[in-house]
């Protein structure tokens, strides 16, 4: 079978293990066919973080029944798919390699087209899948047509990173970071920060939850970069600045205390995310923000970023919640992007811990301000 090319209005399955999800997901252009998600939640909770041994056992355990489940409920074999993407990186490695060798197998059984796809560039175009069926009451600020977004800042918050991007279409030469964090990424910051305080993994719900209940003023905490123009991020010291008063005052016990320190560490989080994403939108002079990742599921966020785009004229797109966590719809997408694109891969294709977007943040010494 020839790949298909721009004319073509292909059906897509996507595979997405990068981290602590096995998923699978059908894809009829934008429209969702199938979405199916096993998550690891309950093998990670007691160690407090992704153990990436376990991860990938419990990938090649799960990931042909998550194929099978997503290909049955979308009503078709794979004899009726029009290629195969997968995530091959940015991730665990042995996670990656778990998907991609399965899509590997899968294209080569079954003769369809590979398509490689980058876990942040799926992130980043999650707003704009199409899911079909209830949104549970959740009002729908999905963008029925990318195209008409284009260019936007993209905000990523999740586990694992954190940056904004400038996006000016769906493929991935088509978007570049301006600027990440220089240390822990805002999710991570989160589950950091849980466990200090002894509210389980993952964090981030818990905390927004609390959080709401909470005087953010209440209680003093430091507010990351405040005083910097760049577009960079830093959750590491907020981190230590919540550490510092847990080894002061004690670790508060279910109070109005806990909530308050709750509230005054994600109000910081949610400052910083807010503020710097909107300084791109105007440094950038683009009109529209699109949140992406896990924290994007985040209610603060999500309510105060809307607050303050609309008081500075910016529009605030944010995700259905069921975009924002792991997924394979999202790798199917971004794979129909680039199967428009003709953009396929090999079955030589490998996996890669790293984002194939350029970075202009680097953890670590030698850390670079970005002046674009």
């Amino acid at each position: 079978m020839q790949p298909p090319g721009s004319a073509f209005f292909v059906i897509i399955i996507g595979i997405e293990s990068s981290c602590d999800e096995t998923a699978a997901a059908v894809l009829r252009g934008p429209e969702v066919l199938s979405n199916v998600i096993h998550t690891q939640i309950a093998l990670h909770a007691e160690y407090g973080g992704v153990v990436p041994e376990i991860a990938s056992r419990d990938h090649l355990k799960q990931i042909q029944p998550v194929i099978s489940k997503a290909l049955a409920e979308a009503h078709i074999t794979i004899d009726d798919v029009d290629a195969i993407a997968v995530t091959n990186r940015p991730g665990l490695s042995g996670a990656l390699l778990i998907g991609v060798q399965t899509a590997k197998t899968l294209a080569y059984l079954s003769e369809k087209p590979l398509i490689a796809v980058d876990h942040l560039v799926g992130h980043l175009l999650a707003c704009f899948v199409n899911f079909t069926g209830d949104l549970s009451g959740e009002k729908n600020l999905w963008a029925p047509h990318v195209e008409q977004c284009f260019p936007y800042i993209g905000l990523l918050a999740s586990g694992g990173h954190t940056a904004l991007y400038r996006v000016d279409g769906p493929l991935p030469e088509q978007i570049a970071e301006l600027g990440g964090t220089r240390d822990d990424a805002a999710g991570e910051a989160y589950d950091k920060v849980a466990k200090l305080l002894g509210l389980g993994y993952p964090g981030g719900p818990t905390i927004d939850r609390l959080a709401a209940e909470g005087n953010p003023e209440a209680i003093e905490l430091s507010r990351p970069m405040a005083a910097r123009s760049s577009l960079e991020f830093s959750f590491s010291g907020l981190k230590t600045n919540v550490s510092a008063w847990v080894r002061k005052h004690g670790a508060p016990k279910n109070d109005q205390t806990l909530r308050d320190l709750c509230a005054a560490f994600q109000g910081r989080v949610v400052d910083s995310l807010v503020t710097k994403a909107l300084r791109a939108a105007h440094q950038e002079k683009v009109r529209t923000v699109v949140l992406a990742g896990g924290v994007a599921a985040n209610r603060e966020l999500r309510e105060r970023g809307a607050q303050e785009a609309q008081r500075q004229q910016v529009r605030w797109v944010v995700p259905e919640k069921r975009a924002c966590t792991d997924n394979a719809a999202m790798i199917a997408y971004a794979g129909y992007h680039l199967a428009k694109a003709e953009q396929f891969a090999p079955l030589s294709v490998e996996i890669s811990p790293r984002t194939c977007l350029p970075r202009v943040t680097h953890k670590g010494p030698g850390l670079r301000k970005h002046n674009r």
